[in-house]
């Protein structure tokens, strides 16, 4: 019998009242895990007045206070960090190495959120008139939402609220409904921490759930990772209702590989970027741009390595790539190897046919390996979300710089050089959020912030860092005086320096 899955309100699990629920699906075996409860607007508006509640007692916490459950909280994800990745691979079927490091690369945005007595100083000016003092301070903004992907589970939830927790603000989290476990089980971790009961809840749902998190008057602001179009419409719908968004979208990341580069190298980080995580990462290099003579090199080592991609269930260690996460995005992307046929490009590697024996009924595809795409083509200006590589030719730096920047996704780069010169010149004059010299997938560390340009992101915060600081709180300004005896009389214009 499959798990039943509710929410997680107030502190404590909350079953569903709507009546309505979604399959779980386990993506190596194609059978359903469990039945997740989908939230209506009421149920949604329930949380909200639960964390409206618990946010006046919480943003009245110490800051330092806050860090020590955030340290609580950090200790507890590296105890149970092999529980989640568990929970993440039988959920959205990437392996159990792939999973582990998603927790690792989310316990440091903790890490980061450990630091907020320092990171939310703010700054003091002594006399900016006579006998007046200004100074400025960073507060909460009251009740905060998240909506975060399935190929993240556990990481996007945590690029958020460790950061809008430890500045003083509620949480309500909207995960995927596809692999809702991980996130549960992140708020059970978070109030064995000691976390105030009502500053985290998890309410599970589909659009009914993200229309009602966009129109609820008490949240303040939302934090969204997805693809593009819904990107944008997270973002106008919320700030048409006067929120606070940051909408981070889809992404066709680029990665240049030039003649002088070490191509076993190049291999090497491509088949990560590609086909880690089987393509199922916003982050994930898509298209590799050879240069001059350098397309001839990579083709020739990369195509016995994409054949020889070990694929299997996330409980094989051997694996380096699972399956995909549901039937629906299995089919979407074998669509767009059908289409790539279509269009023209030569598909050196097929792995639509790929059968795992004993897992028949799984999600599973091959890595797909095309080569000769053409800026035309659909395969290269659409975002797939999938083991597929796309190999295009370029004669020359200046027209790969060209490609990258000409295309409507603005999330990540990379350049495989060994010329100082070109690396320097593509890290200046690519228009990117992130980019990588000799690293394929340039996501920065948690004390940096995460966010790409052009219609990779919507809105003017990145996520994490010093801008996530800023996003989850406002600037307020004071200016002082006290009594000293001086009296000027009643001032009728602006108050000057004198």
């Amino acid at each position: 019998m499959a798990e039943a899955l509710h929410h997680f309100i107030g502190g404590r699990i909350v079953a569903g009242t709507s009546g309505r629920t979604s399959e779980v699906f386990n993506p190596a075996t194609g059978e359903v895990k469990a039945k997740v409860d989908l939230a209506s607007a009421a149920e949604l508006d329930s949380a909200v007045q639960t964390a409206k509640a618990a946010f006046p007692g919480w943003a009245a916490t110490a800051p330092l206070q806050r860090a020590r459950i955030m340290f609580r909280f950090k200790e507890l994800l590296e105890a149970n960090k092999a529980k989640l990745a568990e929970l993440i691979g039988s959920e959205h079927g990437k392996v159990l190495g792939d999973a582990a490091g998603e927790v690792t690369r989310g316990i440091e945005v903790v890490e980061f959120a450990c630091g907020i007595p320092q990171l939310l100083k703010g700054e003091f000016n002594e006399n900016v008139g006579t006998g007046v003092d200004a100074y400025s301070v960073r507060q909460p903004l009251g009740v905060v939402a998240g909506i975060t992907p399935f190929n993240f589970p556990a990481m996007v939830p945590m690029w958020m609220f460790p950061v809008a927790l430890a500045c003083g603000n509620a949480f309500i989290l909207k995960p995927s409904e596809r692999d809702p476990s991980a996130p549960l089980y992140l708020a059970e971790l978070l109030k064995q921490a000691g976390l105030p009961d009502g500053v985290f809840n998890v309410v599970n749902g589909d659009k009914e759930a993200v229309d009602a998190i966009l129109a609820h008057p008490d949240i303040e602001a939302v934090s969204f990772v997805g693809s593009t179009p819904i990107a944008e419409y997270v973002y106008r719908t919320g700030t048409s209702t006067n929120k606070r968004v940051q909408a981070l979208g889809g992404a066709k990341n680029h990665m240049i590989v030039m003649p002088d580069a070490d191509m076993d190298q190049a291999t090497d980080a491509l088949m990560g970027a590609a086909y880690g995580s089987a393509g199922e990462r916003c982050m994930a290099i898509s298209v590799a741009v050879a240069v001059g003579d350098a397309g001839d090199k990579l083709m020739e080592r990369l195509e016995p390595r994409v054949r020889g991609l070990k694929i299997g269930a996330y409980t094989d260690a051997e694996a380096e790539m699972g399956p995909l996460v549901t039937r629906q995005h299995y089919e979407k992307v074998k669509g767009y190897v059908d289409l790539g046929v279509q269009e023209g490009a030569k598909l050196v590697v097929d792995g639509r046919d790929f059968r795992m024996q004993g897992y028949e009924n799984g999600y599973f595809i091959g890595g797909c390996l095309f080569d000769e795409v053409k800026p035309e083509m659909r395969i290269y200006k659409e975002e797939i979300f999938g083991p597929v590589l796309a190999v295009m030719r370029s004669g020359s730096y200046e027209d790969a710089l060209d490609l990258v920047n000409a295309h409507e996704f603005g999330n990540g780069t990379a350049i495989f050089t060994r010329d100082g010169d070109a690396a320097r010149n593509f890290a200046q004059r690519a228009r990117i959020g992130m980019v990588g010299i000799n690293v394929p997938i340039p996501v920065p560390m948690a004390f940096h912030s995460f966010g790409g340009w052009k219609r990779s992101l919507f809105g003017d915060h990145h996520m994490h860092g010093p801008e996530g600081v800023r996003f989850y709180t406002r600037l307020k300004a004071v200016t002082t005086r006290w009594p000293t005896g001086i009296r000027s009389g009643a001032e009728f214009v602006m108050p000057t320096m004198k």
